[in-house]
């Protein structure tokens, strides 16, 4: 006579696994200050907390862009140095379908689709592009397929700053005045609560996304999703077949995999990624111009996924982190902050200005980006393998070349 099975209880040991886990951990740590982050912020400013909260929404748009490039260059070993045209054509999907800019287009009709439908239709149209970009560059590896995606990169921003007013095609962009007016993303319903300037608890008919903080937890929630997609691919077997071309591309070709495929859809599925975050970043800004989609965004977002550590998801964020840091805080208050050094160590004559000599102020804002560079040849020279490298690579450029297979090394991970 069979007797049921009492399911067993949670063990403390089952509550606290992971722990051994260098990536979980890290996962968990940043977790917890994206939560403590507002909460800091706040009490930190007396309560005006709002510009670092807003910044640190803008980061996570950068963390999106990286885990997304991580796909194509960490992933598949597909060098991409235009991928800040998708980056636009995720910002101008949104500028466009929740604007008034089609009024003045030859459709003389406004369309204002829901920010959360226009999230899917960016990451939709940033793939198809992608795929676009893939398809005639299959045959392109190294410096070659940089060559042209770079072309690619530089020939979005100038088609969406031509179709503006004046263009034989119409105003569909704005052209160089870009798009303003966009809709914010709204739900159908909030909750008013003391953290709206006393207010009491209450529901509220229509919540609009303006303050500071409700974009900042949309990013949250954002980039969770990105990372649990990105965990997943790579994972699957779609993503050994990726590092399976990145390690050699015709041994893997030799094992059945079909590289055609898999390069495509490493294309298409990095750039959905990038117009996931194009699209938040048009909404949040509600302004979308050419200017913003630069080389040098694509060129800053390799060097976030190069330093993090390529091939490492929790590497990637936290290399996103800190050269947002570096280039939006740390650069920006540079020239202060040496001023304030030179007067408080009685050197204070350096910080006016006599003959060919401009002022200390002046003379290392000059210096930024020299500065910039030292930082990243100093973390290259002593972290070649990034700050926080995937298991695979660490083996590789610990071990070199050896009998074991990559995969059994990633497997051991």
């Amino acid at each position: 006579m069979s007797t049921a099975q009492r399911p067993n209880k949670p063990r403390l040991a089952d509550l606290t696994s992971g722990w051994d886990d260098r990536d979980l951990i890290i996962y968990r740590l940043l977790l917890l200050f994206a939560i403590v982050f507002p909460f800091g912020a706040t009490f930190l400013t007396g309560g005006s907390g709002g510009a670092l909260i807003n910044t640190a929404a803008d980061a996570g748009v950068y963390v999106l862009l990286a885990i997304g490039l991580n796909i194509v260059v960490g992933y598949a070993g597909l060098l991409d140095l235009g991928y800040a045209a998708f980056f636009a054509i995720g910002a101008y999907t949104v500028g466009m379908f929740s604007s008034g800019q089609l009024y003045g287009s030859p459709l003389h009709h406004e369309i204002h689709l829901p920010f959360w439908l226009l999230l899917f239709v960016g990451m939709f149209a940033a793939a198809g592009f992608g795929a676009l970009l893939g398809a005639p560059t299959l045959r392109l590896r190294g410096d070659y397929l940089a060559i042209v995606t770079l072309g690619f990169g530089e020939i979005v921003p100038r088609i969406f700053r031509y179709l503006g007013p004046g263009s034989v095609l119409g105003n569909w962009t704005g052209g160089v005045n870009g798009i303003a007016g966009i809709d914010p993303p709204s739900l159908p319903f909030g909750i008013s609560g003391p953290w709206e300037n006393g207010a009491a608890f209450g529901f509220l008919p229509r919540f609009d996304f303006i303050d500071p903080l409700a974009f900042y937890i949309l990013m949250v929630i954002l980039v969770v999703l990105c990372v649990i997609a990105a965990n997943n691919l790579y994972r699957s077997r779609l993503g050994r077949a990726w590092m399976a071309v990145r390690e050699d591309e015709v041994a893997a070709a030799a094992t059945g995999v079909n590289t055609v495929a898999i390069k495509l859809l490493a294309f298409a599925i990095g750039a959905s990624f990038s117009g996931f975050a194009g699209t938040y970043y048009g909404a949040k800004l509600s302004l979308v111009s050419s200017e913003n989609f630069a080389f040098v965004v694509s060129v800053t977002v390799l060097i976030m996924v190069v330093l993090g550590g390529m091939g490492n998801i929790p590497g990637v964020i936290i290399g996103a982190l800190g050269i947002y840091y570096v280039l939006f805080n740390l650069l920006t208050n540079l020239p202060d902050l040496a001023v304030n050094a030179a007067n408080s160590i009685g050197l204070g004559f350096l910080n006016t200005s006599k003959g060919d000599w401009i002022g200390l102020h002046d003379e290392v804002q000059r210096l930024n980006f020299l500065v910039f560079g030292l930082i990243l040849v100093l973390v290259m020279l002593l972290r070649p393998q990034g700050l926080l490298p995937s298991r695979v690579r660490e083996q590789e450029l610990a071990k070199g070349i050896s009998e074991e297979a990559v995969f059994d090394l990633r497997e051991e991970s």
